[in-house]
């Protein structure tokens, strides 16, 4: 049973491997350089990567090529809850890893998109070049070979999003998931607590 699985987990990685299709997701400068990782001089073809998809539904992995604000960040959670499993991201720049040069003193940009998201491959620069890309690619294909079927459940709940739209329609907010308690929006020291921002948001829509 044992070498049955273990074929079936080498065939399964490797095909889902070499056939990662990114979602269309650039918000800044990194985003240049991820089209240029697609041209002929680099040919991001040589990986199987070259499907960029315009559609969540149809992509598995998510470059998150520059800055993200906290105005964008609902967004980028609704593709990211709306890519089927199993999905990756890669967080392309300073800015997606950490804030960049807006992490000591900007109010609007997220500190990196590990705080909405899981990250699988770090990638920073600014903006990195398109090898490094190329680069950060082949290490998350490595790490997908090492993939078992087993252990489904477990890389599940290790990627879902740290936080959740509210339910509410009329006021996109968001709010930390049951195992986080609190999320570290910007520059102060302490975070918000659910019931705190949905405080707030209720506050702010009936105004």
């Amino acid at each position: 049973m044992q070498i049955i699985l273990t074929a079936v987990d080498f065939i399964y990685n490797w095909g889902r491997s070499n056939s990662l299709w990114p979602l269309t997701f650039a918000t800044s400068c990194c985003g240049i350089e991820m089209i240029s990782a697609s041209a002929a001089t680099f040919d991001i073809s040589r990986f199987g990567s070259e499907v960029f998809r315009a559609t969540p539904r149809q992509a598995d992995l998510m470059i998150t090529a520059g800055t993200v604000t906290h105005r964008m960040a609902p967004a980028l959670i609704r593709l990211y809850e709306q890519m089927p499993e199993p999905k990756y991201v890669i967080a392309m720049g300073a800015c997606a890893v950490t804030g960049g040069m807006f992490e000591n003193d900007s109010y609007s940009v997220v500190r990196g998109v590990d705080r909405l998201v899981p990250v699988d491959v770090y990638l920073p620069g600014c903006p990195p070049r398109p090898e490094a890309l190329l680069d950060a690619i082949i290490k998350l294909q490595k790490q997908m070979k090492t993939e078992t079927i087993l252990d489904r459940k477990k890389y599940l709940d290790a990627h879902k999003p740290r936080v959740t739209l509210s339910e509410d329609e009329n006021c996109e907010v968001l709010l930390p998931n049951e195992e986080f308690e609190v999320i570290h929006w910007g520059v102060q020291k302490t975070g918000y607590s659910k019931d705190e921002i949905a405080t707030s948001a209720l506050s702010a829509s009936s105004q």
